[in-house]
């Protein structure tokens, strides 16, 4: 990669690290708001809280963290990249700084829209920033989802580490100060933002090379009509499944493997000698399983890139969602075999899990024209993690009122889904293709 392509991909890989570190600490948290909060007081009502209540106040900041990627995709188009991502940085580390303060569920849940407000605009800016500024677009993708997955499991690594010496209020505030400084770091960056973009504006209006974008409400609803006349329309069904299958298995993970043969706290006394016998400190297994799972996502987005350059996403798609359902119906059965087995299969689950994500994001670079690629991220996005938050929802309530196994069931039924629906693509575009030729 050249000068400009480091520096790009630098500071979307820095971003993209930052907002999966806060995405992935979250249902740390959850495992112990379980415990802190008895109820939930609104508007003079009180209700209990369970899983099912902590699913609806997660998805509704999660929800926003998708929802929000729509007008930011807007926004990037108009305004560019840099800018979008410092206000995302930002935005996080005042997110967590709020939640360090949190005494109620309420404020909890204020926090946690604030968080997904701010990250929102993150993907359709740094994602249109590698497709339109990085001349080895693959291979950006591939570093920038490696960043990322560090983040998704260093981040809830460090902050279950963090919990061993601190409360949970206090590592929240300590969270909030590594997005503060990347936020400064942004605002310094320096690079030409559409140097992969070679078409020069034709139409004696001046517009910038790679600029394009939507100028009024009815401009909006016509590219968007012509984005969904398509293909784009499969691949945003694809990613809607695929933000319920991630979703859905990731914000209760902890909470069920805290429950399983081999994941019992370890008093914290009996591992570091001279620790007092009666400190309530414990060592919990899950949290760090659940990091590692999360962690080994690298080796997934690393491949997922890379198979980019080399095959159509849409066999790579359907691939990965076939092995998913597969994993989810596989994945009680193997835990019941004991923490060993587990281990072997987190790992696969986990590579797995995330080598989607690539292959979806270089789809939407195939099946979107460069003047509106922020938009076109901005609605992957919404369905990624907007309608896909309702996963966590969905979680919640099969936990509450069913069991693990129908969760995990429906998870798989959703994969098979995304599959289907990738093979249908594939079989379009090799008809297109059949037509050509013939023609």
């Amino acid at each position: 990669m050249n000068g400009n392509d480091r520096s790009i991909v630098g500071l979307a890989s820095l971003a993209h690290a930052m907002v999966h570190t806060y995405e992935l600490s979250i249902p740390i948290f959850v495992s112990i708001w379980l415990l802190e909060f008895d109820v939930l007081q609104l508007g003079g009502m009180e209700f209990g809280v369970t899983q099912a209540t902590l699913g609806l106040i997660v998805t509704a900041g999660y929800a926003l963290f998708g929802i929000g990627a729509l007008p930011g995709g807007v926004i990037v188009d108009r305004l560019g990249s840099r800018r979008l991502i410092a206000v995302c940085l930002f935005g996080m580390a005042g997110a967590f700084f709020l939640l360090g303060t949190a005494s109620t569920l309420v404020v909890v849940t204020l926090a946690l829209l604030l968080w997904g407000a701010a990250a929102s605009v993150y993907h359709p800016a740094g994602l249109t920033l590698i497709s339109k500024g990085v001349d080895e677009r693959g291979t950006g993708f591939a570093y920038h989802g490696i960043a990322g997955n560090l983040g998704i499991g260093l981040g809830p690594l460090v902050t279950a580490i963090l919990l061993l010496l601190f409360d949970w209020s206090t590592v929240a505030m300590i969270l909030a100060v590594p997005a503060a400084v990347a936020g400064l770091y942004a605002l310094r960056a320096e690079f030409d933002e559409t140097a992969a973009v070679d078409a020069v504006a034709t139409d004696g209006s001046g517009t910038a090379r790679g600029q394009s974008g939507v100028n009024s409400l009815g401009e909006f609803a016509v590219t968007s009509k012509q984005l969904f006349f398509g293909a784009f329309a499969v691949v945003f069904a694809i990613v809607v499944a695929n933000g319920l299958y991630y979703r859905g298995v990731l914000t209760f993970l902890p909470d069920l493997l805290s429950g399983m043969p081999g994941f019992e706290p370890v008093a914290l006394s009996s591992l570091v000698p001279g620790l007092e016998a009666s400190s309530d400190r414990t060592l919990n297994p899950e949290r760090y399983f659940y990091a590692g799972l999360l962690l080994v996502g690298v080796a997934g987005q690393y491949v997922g890139g890379k198979l980019t350059d080399h095959i159509s996403p849409e066999k790579g798609i359907a691939a990965v969602f076939g092995t998913l359902a597969v994993l989810a119906l596989a994945f009680l059965p193997v835990a019941s075999l004991g923490i060993a087995p587990l281990l072997v299969f987190g790992a696969l689950f986990g590579a797995t899990l995330f080598a989607a994500q690539p292959l979806y994001q270089a789809a939407v670079a195939d099946y979107s024209p460069a003047g509106t690629r922020g938009l076109s991220y901005g609605y992957v996005y919404l369905g990624t993690f907007g309608v896909g938050a309702l996963g966590g929802a969905l979680a919640g309530a099969i936990l509450t009122y069913a069991n693990a196994s129908a969760l995990f069931a429906t998870l798989a039924g959703v994969a098979v889904v995304a599959a289907v629906l990738a093979a249908v693509l594939l079989r379009r575009n090799q008809s297109e293709e059949t037509d050509e030729t013939a023609a």
